[in-house]
């Protein structure tokens, strides 16, 4: 086990059904022509009053769970609009991976092309691990060579595509990812240039 197969923090439990990316990365946050500075935006009107100010009862705003790293959802987590930036604006909060009965479907690519990592997890499980995280222990442990999630008292194995699973641990997008492979790529590049020569694309003079 190495320190990149191994993630270990703080989960906030978010039990919201159907929580969508409209609510995730409000509208308003979208008006850029880059990643950053989109911490601010996430789950901004349930983190804050209209008038800016923090929502003391709002999970993510308690001193206990501040420095979360995992969230523990509810079903159908992520649905709604495809906006990516739901997704990068949940990692630049410092959240790492997100663990719920189930998600919205492109929210999930999106999330596990960008190195979000989702676990799907049967509501009685999560159940449990809650219960564990009622005794003041807030920890969980996601253990990437085993393929397990635990709590104090609780460890439930998950699937991850071995794509994905490489990703996370090498610490790279899908971008990262497609360009290990471009000495293939030029590998093919060069036999179909071979084979179709009037195909060929020029470079720009």
């Amino acid at each position: 086990m190495s320190d990149a197969t191994l993630m270990q923090g703080v989960a906030a439990p978010l039990l919201l059904a159907n929580l969508d990316t409209d609510q995730i990365m409000p509208k308003q946050f979208l008006r850029i022509i880059d990643k950053a500075g989109l911490a601010q935006g996430v789950l901004y009107d349930l983190r804050f009053h209209p008038d800016g100010s923090p929502r003391p009862d709002f999970i993510l705003n308690q001193s206990d769970f501040r420095s979360s790293k995992f969230l523990v959802g509810g079903p159908n987590f992520g649905c709604g609009s495809s906006r990516e930036h739901a997704v990068w604006g949940l990692q630049q909060l410092g959240i790492e991976a997100i663990i719920a009965p189930s998600f919205g479907e492109i929210f999930f690519g999106n999330a596990l092309n960008n190195r979000l990592l989702l676990i799907a997890l049967e509501e009685e499980k999560i159940a449990a691990l809650l219960a564990d995280m009622d005794d003041g222990n807030h920890q969980l442990t996601i253990d990437l060579d085993a393929m397990t999630v635990s709590s104090a008292q609780h460890s439930f194995p998950f699937t991850l595509g071995a794509r994905h699973r490489q990703m996370i641990v090498e610490g790279l997008d899908m971008i990262g990812a497609t360009m290990q492979l471009l000495p293939e790529i030029e590998r093919f590049e060069a036999g179909h240039d071979a084979r179709y020569p009037w195909a060929k694309v020029l470079p720009a003079a």
